[in-house]
């Protein structure tokens, strides 16, 4: 059978994943010329409605007619309710196969491509002679991440250089998903919820925070009690540093916030819930620090106030149990666990490297729901 008849024609009810037809081709070109498509994708830039056509026209069949290269095109009904190209999804090779993935502008933050993919990837299991599937993203790029968490995948890491694009060897977030695999995701995203106080904004990070994730991390306060920051801590580390929250909230590891000016949404600081996949499952730790510039106000003492009730909350983290740990030596970090409402329980000796040589005790504080 010959394309485009062997290409299945596959819907949930809200998203169905079909052979290209002549009228995608303007969507498939706006699509390629995103400023988003071309910062995480290997597509052809400067890019040509010609190119678009090939894909859908040539590559696309070819693929399908030997088997290597399975490519849909996907459709879901607009806010006009009409049904309108809305992006691609590829499963390639067998029976290891790689998936590949991207949506059209008007159709992104609508789950539509989660659907897709489970579409795809369910016929790739069942039709296609696929046993497993493998996806890989950009480090950073959050929209391929929460797909691949919202369908299932189980996520592996970072692989150093597995990416070649433009001609530059890029890192990627790796994961796979084995025929059987149930595909929703394995455990919640924690979010970093937007949460309010009376002078500050709890937000997720910003491309426009990262001179001042550089300035405060590079502060010498900050490099004395948190002696394991890299140096020198440029913006390409705090890009490193975001990467690595997101990551993390995908795995369910951690819940990061940027402590944000209320007025002026200007950076002020970082705070953390970390430790949620610890032993017990309902415990959390929090951790933060502050800008020089904002320090000697009470915002930190404000912003744990803030993320301790969201943690403690059944409708939030929903955490039974929080702790916060601060070096003796450190004044200010021990005023705001107490102020927070926190109850000292005990101190250990020697356990926190300040600076580059001094080890101080490290007092531990306890919340309990």
């Amino acid at each position: 059978m010959r394309w485009p008849l062997v290409v299945p024609v596959l819907s949930d009810g809200e998203v169905t994943i079909r052979a290209h037809v002549p009228s995608d081709v303007d969507g498939l070109f706006e699509m390629a010329t995103d400023p988003d498509m071309v910062r995480w994708t290997a597509v052809p830039d400067p890019h040509t409605r010609a190119m678009s056509e090939q894909l859908a026209f040539t590559a696309m069949p070819r693929g399908w007619e030997d088997g290597t290269h399975r490519g849909w095109a996907i459709e879901a009904i607009d806010d006009d309710g009409r049904a309108r190209f809305a992006g691609n999804v590829d499963v390639r090779q067998k029976p290891i196969a790689d998936i590949g993935f991207a949506l059209h502008p008007w159709a992104r933050g609508r789950g539509i491509m989660a659907r897709a993919v489970r579409l795809a990837v369910d016929w790739s299991f069942t039709e296609g002679g696929v046993e497993i599937v493998h996806w890989r993203s950009h480090v950073g790029n959050e929209p391929s991440l929460r797909v691949a968490h919202a369908t299932g995948f189980t996520l592996h890491g970072t692989t150093p250089g597995m990416l070649l694009e433009r001609g530059q060897v890029i890192d990627a977030w790796t994961g796979s998903l084995r025929f059987g695999d149930a595909p929703y995701a394995h455990r919640p995203w924690a979010e970093a919820t937007v949460l309010e106080s009376e002078r500050l904004r709890l937000r997720p990070f910003t491309d426009a925070d990262l001179p001042r994730i550089a300035e405060a991390c590079s502060d010498p306060l900050s490099r004395h009690f948190l002696s394991n920051l890299p140096q020198p801590y440029t913006t390409a580390t705090a890009r490193g540093y975001v990467d690595d929250c997101t990551w993390q909230a995908a795995t369910g590891a951690k819940a990061t916030w940027a402590v944000a000016d209320r007025s002026t949404d200007q950076l002020l600081g970082n705070i953390a819930v970390m430790d949620l996949l610890g032993l017990a499952g309902d415990h959390g730790e929090i951790g933060y620090w502050l800008h020089p510039d904002a320090r000697g106000r009470g915002l930190m003492t404000e912003a744990v106030r803030t993320v301790v009730a969201h943690a403690l909350d059944p409708a939030g983290l929903d955490r039974r149990r929080l702790a916060l740990h601060a070096a003796v030596d450190n004044p200010a970090s021990n005023a705001v666990a107490v102020a927070a409402g926190f109850t000292l329980f005990g101190t250990q000796r020697v356990a926190e490297r300040l600076g580059e040589v001094w080890f101080d005790d490290l007092h531990g504080y306890l919340l309990v729901r």
